[in-house]
């Protein structure tokens, strides 16, 4: 069985499933390992850091012939970066969290193919008004930032892929493994954009005892909140929230928002604790299905298993016996 859909075809990969741009988390040779290995590719460019693109762009193009597009955050992006980035000619460009259109005008322009990330109806409506060529659906159960009051990839996904028909759309958020990939298919989506188990990979670049943590996580150690993000300094957009491991700084000031924003002294503390190396310099972004996340592959052998465990699972909830 070839899994094969307009997403598939679209891009001209073998596999329906992409990588979730993680900023500060899928670099180059990420990106570049996922498409080697039949998927998509999306480098993690955030809010556009020149530096760190220039990098990373390098490592990817290097790396692989094969398509790869360039996700980012929205609210933090400016055109200028998204046009910087159109002049190293990617396949896609993805936009997530916040209104895409000022960013999505260049996209249009070059041709390249549009991907929006949506996290409620609302979003989706708008992904359809500006012409996305790939919508992903994004529930609640995924690691990293997300609608504070979003709903359940499960139902969402469907709603999503009945608005935006005949546009193909990724489901997102609690997808794992092949059978998450399956249940996508399932619910009419036309792949799966993967962000945890990505991070679990020898190819990420996230700090090797974060990717500990989520190998050795569980679901249920997961928690979606703000604290972390205030407790930083970071300037995400209230509406979003993110799922983490257990933090410290989340339990000292969880329920107390208000409170730490307004403190002085816990921004330092926060700071004073990463570099005397009691926290990770990032927080450990992790979604609920961290539970079937055992190893630490590469990413270019996990593409090709995660969509032979979906072909195999269809075929089992087709032919039981």
């Amino acid at each position: 069985m070839t899994l094969r859909t307009g997403f598939t075809e679209m891009f001209g990969v073998r596999h329906p499933i992409a990588l979730a741009p993680m900023g500060g988390t899928a670099g180059g040779a990420l990106a570049a390992a996922v498409s080697n290995g039949g998927g998509l590719g999306l480098l993690g460019a955030g809010g556009g850091d020149r530096g760190w693109l220039d990098r990373e762009l390098e490592i990817l193009t290097a790396g692989t012939d094969r398509p790869w597009g360039v996700g980012f955050q929205t609210w933090a992006a400016s055109v200028e970066i998204v046009e910087y980035v159109l002049e190293r000619g990617p396949r896609a460009v993805m936009l997530s969290f916040g209104d895409p259109g000022a960013l999505a005008a260049p996209v249009r322009r070059a041709g390249v193919p549009l991907i929006l990330q949506v996290t409620d109806l609302e979003e989706a409506r708008r992904a359809v008004d500006l012409g996305a060529d790939v919508i992903v659906a994004q529930g609640t159960e995924s690691g990293g930032h997300g609608a504070r009051r979003g709903r359940s990839t499960l139902p969402f996904v469907p709603v999503v892929v009945d608005l935006a028909a005949p546009v193909p759309v990724l489901a997102a958020g609690g997808i794992a493994d092949g059978r998450g990939v399956a249940a996508a298919l399932v619910l009419g989506a036309a792949g799966a954009l993967i962000g945890s188990r990505f991070q679990a990979t020898v190819e990420s670049l996230v700090d090797p005892g974060n990717a500990k943590a989520i190998v050795d996580g569980k679901g249920e150690q997961t928690e979606r909140n703000r604290v972390l993000d205030i407790a930083r300094g970071s300037s995400w957009p209230a509406r979003y929230t993110a799922r983490t491991l257990a933090h410290p700084h989340l339990d000292r000031w969880r329920g107390r928002e208000a409170e730490l924003a307004a403190d002085p002294r816990a921004r330092a503390d926060y700071d004073d604790d990463v570099a005397r190396g009691v926290i990770p310099a990032q927080p450990v972004w992790a979604g609920e299905a961290i539970d079937l996340i055992a190893d630490l592959p590469s990413a270019a052998d996990l593409v090709p298993a995660l969509a032979a465990q979906a072909e195999d699972a269809l075929l089992r909830a087709t032919h039981p016996s």
